[in-house]
């Protein structure tokens, strides 16, 4: 089989003197040439460190025959950017990664990849731009980072924050907790957005078994970084890409590691839009579906109680596999070219358990613990619940559905009726709970902060602000058509679809509506109107004469990627992906 890259050099004979004027030598050109494409910058901590694993990527793809390229395309950071318009760029990175990756590996074709990403939106964004290119290509997950003292992690610096804002605690403390909630390298230590895609990434066999979520300072992530370079190279040579090896039942397996780890509700956005690349259509129903019933086994944070780097403590993603293992589909492909099922068994005989029984002593002599990796991933018979992790709401205020990740809401939202509290931006609604004015019974709205609004912001501040206020964090809702940090907590629901800005009835509800949640029963609807119930046909009536006084808000911007994103970005609960032919 002739490579790829091979077929170029005929055809394209400035290619050979180009490649030599960039430091190739002579023997390079005829070699497997392989795309290292990663996210490194000075952005944040989960960039700052990939170039290490590039390098030791790029070793690997030498040591097996094959030759390197380094590309960059550099995501941001979500928690820089709170609190600002820069927040808005957000989800919009996501396809401006993907696209800049596609341009990459299509313009100077190349026989395989290796893709490097940490974060919220860049590895989404990574994953998304391999299934576009369709190479043979592995990924590595870029780790997490290390707890601070006390074992705080960054998710608590919202409650420091609005803690602070309330006059609870002092400036000293909050201080402390700026200064160590982020000791090292790697994603934030809690299974948010970007700890979720790590683990999503080997769930659907795209990384290296066992290799997803490790301490990004740990030398065996830069092993697997290696052996990673090694098996793309192997790959390319054996023409097996990216596409042969996702299914739809990839991604059911994923779906159920996601209930089983209590994974973001940002994956209902990132999952979607990453199948529709590899041509599978899942939805958030997809999500609903496979989370009833399903196992919830990890104790770690938001929803549980330890920081992510005790995940691979406790074996990682195949131990979550290995509990799993009765509902999994076990046939399904992944990069070693072995089956899933082939993976765990040869991880019970290869040391890898060991290895990761070795280092959770270590951390429990750091940190004064006595952990056994059952405390950190619950036996199958043993779950933590059962009901996976999130539920997908619908009903008159939210006909293509809304989220909710309900192992982080307290139990006494999971059945409510509640007084509507409307606001047309975060800011005006994070003022209102910050200085008391929002009370208990209320459902609090932040609307016009869908992707095609201003590009699906999270809510992070308010979300927090809420669920830090103990008597507020039990007694009232938070519903958005925005999205919400996976570091959140509490009684919040996210995605409203359609969104206000397209005329969803989430723009309609008027104050003193009553709005009904039903978790178990997967129903978020305006039940009444003035503090009354009515029928819902009375109901459906009352939305109707509203929707013809309603007029859709001019756009926030006028020109670049967001004007771009408001004008072509699908729905939340699709995906909001460009979509320039919506079906």
């Amino acid at each position: 089989m002739q490579l790829i890259s091979q077929k170029m050099r005929v055809l394209a004979p400035e290619m050979d003197p180009l490649r030599l004027g960039t430091g190739w030598k002579p023997e390079d050109l005829a070699k497997p040439q392989i795309l290292i494409e990663s996210t490194f910058g000075d952005s944040h901590p989960g960039s700052g460190h990939l170039d290490q694993l590039v390098a030791a990527a790029r070793q690997g793809v030498a040591e097996a025959g094959g030759f390197g390229a380094r590309y960059f395309a550099t995501d941001i950071c979500d928690g820089e950017s709170q609190g600002t318009d820069g927040i808005n760029f957000s989800l919009v990175s996501r396809e401006m990664i993907a696209g800049l990756i596609e341009i990459h590996g299509s313009a100077t074709p190349f026989d395989g990849g290796v893709f490097l990403a940490s974060c919220d939106k860049g590895m989404p964004a990574v994953l998304m731009g391999l299934a576009r290119l369709n190479l043979p290509a592995v990924v590595v997950p870029g780790g997490t980072m290390s707890a601070g003292p006390d074992l705080l992690t960054l998710e608590q610096l919202g409650m420091y924050s609005a803690r602070y804002e309330r006059g609870e605690i002092d400036e000293a403390t909050l201080n402390w907790a700026k200064q160590n909630a982020c000791p090292s390298c790697g994603a934030c230590s809690f299974i948010g957005t970007a700890s979720t895609m790590q683990i999503m990434a080997e769930a659907l066999g795209l990384a290296l078994p066992g290799s997803a979520l490790l301490p990004a300072e740990s030398p065996d992530l830069l092993d697997y970084a290696r052996r990673a370079g090694v098996r793309a190279v192997e790959l390319a040579r054996e023409g097996c890409k990216a596409g042969d090896i996702v299914t739809l039942h990839s991604f059911e397996n994923a779906i159920l590691v996601h209930a089983a780890v209590s994974g973001s509700t940002n994956c209902l956005l990132h999952l979607p839009a990453l199948a529709r690349e590899f041509g599978i259509a899942i939805d958030g129903d997809t999500f609903d579906r496979l989370h009833r019933g399903a196992r919830y086994l990890l104790d770690i944070r938001p929803a549980g109680r330890w920081p992510a780097e005790f995940f691979y403590y406790a074996g990682g993603v195949p131990a979550v596999m290995e509990q799993l293992r009765p509902v999994l589909h076990l046939d399904a492909m992944t990069v070693t070219g072995k089956t899933l099922g082939e993976n765990l068994d040869e991880l019970k005989h290869n040391g890898f358990y060991a290895r990761c029984q070795y280092w959770l002593q270590q951390a429990n002599a750091k940190y004064g613990l006595s952990l056994s990796k059952e405390d950190i991933i619950r036996p199958y018979q043993n779950p933590i619940g059962t009901d996976g992790s999130i539920a997908v709401l619908r009903g008159n205020l939210a006909p293509e559905g809304a989220v909710i990740k309900h192992t982080a809401c307290p139990k006494e939202m999971f059945h409510a009726v509640l007084r509507a509290r409307p606001f047309d931006s975060e800011e005006e609604c994070l003022d209102a709970v910050l200085h008391h004015k929002v009370q208990k019974g209320d459902a609090v709205f932040i609307r016009y902060e869908g992707p095609k609004a201003t590009g699906m912001p999270e809510m992070f501040y308010t979300s927090e602000a809420i669920s830090s206020d103990k008597e507020l964090g039990r007694a009232i809702a938070l519903i958005t058509d925005g999205r919400f940090s996976g570091a959140s907590t509490g009684p919040v629901i996210g995605h409203v679809s359609p969104e206000a800005q397209s005329g969803g009835p989430i723009a309609l509800v008027e104050e003193g509506d009553l709005i009904e949640i039903d978790i178990p029963g997967r129903v978020l609807a305006i039940v009444g109107v003035k503090g009354q119930h009515r029928t819902p046909a009375e109901i459906d009536a009352v939305l109707a004469e509203r929707k013809k006084a309603w007029k859709p808000r001019k756009p926030k911007y006028t020109k670049g990627v967001l004007r771009l994103f408001s004008q072509h970005a699908a729905s939340p609960m699709k995906g909001a992906y460009l979509e320039f032919d919506p079906e």
